[in-house]
């Protein structure tokens, strides 16, 4: 095997001095010490709790946690709270919540500030959560850096410019040496002018973790920088004001690095245990079939590839162009550029560069001055680079609705390789993922990759269209079809002939999945698990999920009367049923309710799995159907039970820290085989201004946290693989779709490898058979 990093041998020195400043500080063992600076001034500071009393405040309560005071380590005083967050939870944490809620003027601006510092060596990862007094919240999460206090901060006072930017989250708006935690969720503008408390802890972590906190208050905001979000975009599409580890500062510089790595790649040889298509060659010969299946081996469920090997799917998702756009603030005005095909099966965030005529780019004005001033430089429409605009017709969340996009990320394999850089890129990336030692791609790939039958790959696509929906009250990505509707069946149909014409019956093929973190409903509470029922009762006969839901009821019950003795509920007769009643804020539902609103539940989802699962089975009957990669925040059981009928694997996106015992052990009881659709996990030191949905201290803790979640996948007997999510960094700017500006890429938006996720992925990709399946001899079958 080659060396990791041996195409950042020769960056300029400036580089090699930071990287290996950068190195010693994070390895240094520094003992504790009283913070000397200030993050700014303690004028108009509320001091929540500064842990300075002899006993811990009434007002502060645990749960799933541990506190006790420190007398050892503290930052303004004498006496710090120690926190022990426990692991495997849903959450752990505790919450001051004083009688009367602390108020502060709603004519000033107020950040939320305390101290911290993370024990044992360990980072930890930590949601804060501020309520007001009429129960909305902000939350906002970090990882607290181990071996010294810091000083951690947000700003409670939203203001309209951060939700105008377009991005997720944006970077600080003054100096400071305090860390800036980032929003968990979206950016809402929440009166806090009295707060009513404020939590802190851990949802569902890995690990246990113990933390040291000081000093929680409510301090006023210094004034911003009026220019905090210009000028922030280099031309490769960087964080121009500051610097990081693998920051490029020239082309000269961006294609020497490329020149180094494809020399390094030209030495690239397969993980010597690996069959051609990743399974696990030293291992047991199971049946083959010439296509990927599943089977349970030795009490583990398991892939298998088509010559029989066993397979761990692991990989990373989303190795295409789609989502690397950014807008830059120019619209159009000729309407032509927005139109779209009523009958098209892709959605547009899946959709890669729509070229845009140099007519249209002509008639454009600047939209949004707020996001077209954070680039330093554009591209002129005349310059070669100018292939890298896009267009987006419309966006899932944000304030810009549509409009001219960017991709950098493209415009730099342009850089590196020159004009044929898309087919550079695929080459080199397929390279790169077998000598990272990967199995697969994840989900959304680019279909180029598709029958170069270099690297297994899944499958994918979307139903959409103009059929009735159905809202289950948590439509965060949209409302549910009603799988009852006729059109819903043909839409189905039409999309996944368009996937099987794609994948050709291709061996190299893993499997498909069908939508996406569908609004199934969640068991937070009885509305929110039967939402998509209520919501159908409330429907009149037009609806072909109520007819449907009016013939069950009417063959369970004779009359009418019948049903209101079982739901305890006074409806007048049958046609006022069918008319539709809203229950949807009811708070007391009857067992006999509860009991048919799971059935009616059931019903919907068994219909939906049904209709994909018939058509697949159809046009693909080669190939796993591997369900709808299900939200931790968008699943119940009787959608579960439903799918179990007709997936071949389930698949779930969890974005945690990883694989824990208790939210997972319904897998006892479904046993079937199981694949992580999504994961990952940010980095503050990447020069993005947002790290993602989990955070690491910086890009070696992230390779360790990357560790951590793939052996709990590779370590549990139903797992059978996991795929990072996604390949490249989001745009700093945010992805078009929905402002997402996350640190989660393998690679950087200059297309180069962050080399301590490369060194890690190696570490385990490499043991990654042994450690799943054993020593186990060869056998044939």
């Amino acid at each position: 095997m080659i060396k990791t990093t041996t195409f950042y041998t020769n960056l300029r020195p400036l580089f090699l001095t930071f990287t290996l400043s950068f190195i010693l500080l994070l390895s240094c063992n520094k003992t504790s010490k009283p913070m000397t600076h200030k993050i700014w001034g303690y004028n108009s500071e509320i001091i929540l709790d500064d842990f300075e009393n002899t006993t811990i405040n009434e007002s502060l309560n645990t749960f799933k946690s541990k506190v006790e005071l420190d007398s050892k380590e503290a930052t303004r005083g004498k006496q710090s709270l120690k926190v022990f967050f426990k692991g495997d939870e849903k959450e752990s944490g505790f919450v001051i919540a004083p009688k009367t809620p602390w108020s502060i003027d709603p004519n000033k601006k107020y950040c939320l500030v305390y101290d911290a510092k993370s024990l044992n060596g360990e980072s930890s990862f930590i949601t804060v959560e501020v309520e007001n007094d009429k129960g909305q919240s902000t939350r906002r999460i970090v990882n607290i850096h181990p071996n010294e206090f810091n000083s951690y901060f947000f700003e409670i006072t939203t203001q309209k410019e951060d939700i105008e930017s377009g991005l997720r989250d944006t970077p600080p708006a003054w100096k400071t040496d305090a860390i800036h935690m980032k929003i968990s969720g979206l950016l809402y503008q929440i009166d806090f002018s009295k707060v009513a408390k404020v939590s802190f802890y851990r949802s569902q972590g890995l690990k246990d973790k113990t933390v040291l906190i000081d000093n929680i208050r409510l301090v006023e905001s210094p004034e911003r920088d009026p220019n905090f979000l210009k000028g922030i975009v280099d031309k490769f599409g960087q964080n121009a004001k500051r610097e990081f580890p693998i920051k490029v500062h020239s082309d000269e510089e961006l294609k020497a690095i490329a020149d180094e790595e494809l020399k390094s790649l030209a030495e690239y040889t397969l993980m010597p245990d690996r069959s051609q298509y990743g399974g696990w060659k030293d291992g047991p010969k199971l049946k083959a079939t010439g296509y990927f299946r599943k089977e349970k081996y030795n009490g583990k469920w398991a892939l298998v590839d088509p010559e029989g090997y066993l397979f761990f799917s692991i990989g990373l998702a989303n190795v295409r162009m789609a989502n690397s756009t950014t807008y830059t603030g120019i619209d159009y005005t000729d309407e032509k550029i927005k139109y779209r095909d009523p009958e098209d099966v892709t959605p547009e965030d899946s959709k890669g560069i729509v070229e845009v005529p140099l007519e249209i780019m002509k008639t454009g004005y600047v939209a949004n001055k707020l996001r077209n001033d954070m680039f330093l430089e554009l591209p002129s429409y005349d310059s070669p680079l100018a292939k890298h605009y896009s267009y987006r017709k419309e966006s899932h969340i944000g304030p810009i609705q549509h409009g001219q996009t960017y991709s950098f990320y493209r415009a730099n394999l342009e850089r590196r390789y020159g004009n044929s850089f898309f087919e550079k890129w695929v080459e080199v990336t397929e390279i790169r993922m077998r000598n990272w030692g990967f199995t697969s791609f994840g989900n959304w790939i680019d279909p180029a990759f598709y029958h170069r039958n270099q690297l297994p790959y899944f499958a994918n696509g979307w139903i959409i269209g103009d059929f009735q929906k159905v809202y289950s009250g948590q439509d965060y990505w949209g409302p549910m079809p009603d799988p009852f509707d006729p059109e819903f069946e043909r839409r189905a149909k039409k999309s996944i002939d368009v996937v099987a014409k794609e994948v050709n019956d291709n061996p190299w093929c893993v499997g498909v999945f069908i939508d996406n973190e569908r609004s199934w409903g969640s068991e937070a509470s009885v509305n929110t698990h039967y939402g998509l029922v209520l919501d159908g009762l409330s429907k009149d006969m037009n609806s072909f999920l109520k007819q449907k839901f009016m013939t069950i009821l009417k063959s369970k019950y004779k009359s009418i009367a019948d049903l209101n003795k079982s739901w305890e509920t006074n409806i007048t007769s049958w046609e006022e049923l069918e008319k539709g009643v809203d229950y949807k804020k009811h708070e007391n539902f009857s067992v006999g309710m509860l009991a048919d609103f799971s059935v009616l539940l059931e019903t919907f989802a068994t219909k939906y799995f049904k209709v994909v699962h018939d058509a697949l089975e159809k046009a693909m009957p080669n190939h796993m159907y591997l369900g709808c990669r299900f939200a931790v925040w968008g699943i119940t059981p009787e959608v579960r039970k439903s799918a179990a009928k007709f997936v071949d694997v389930f698949s779930y996106n969890y974005y945690k820290e990883g694989i824990g015992k208790k939210y997972w052990k319904f897998l006892e009881e479904i046993d079937m085989p199981t694949l992580i659709g999504e994961y990952h996990m940010g980095a503050s030191d990447s020069g993005l201004f947002h790290s993602g949905l989990v955070h690491a201290a910086n890009q070696e803790d992230r390779a360790n946290m990357w560790a951590d979640y793939a052996l709990s996948t590779i370590d549990n007997p139903y797992l059978v693989g996991a795929h990072w999510f996604q390949y490249l960094d989001s745009p700093i700017t945010g992805r078009a779709h929905d402002g997402e500006n996350y640190n989660v890429g393998f690679v950087s938006t200059t297309d180069i490898p962050y080399p301590e996720m490369i060194k890690k992925a190696k570490e385990i990709n490499s043991n990654l058979y042994t450690r799943r399946f054993g020593n186990i001899k060869t056998e044939e079958k």
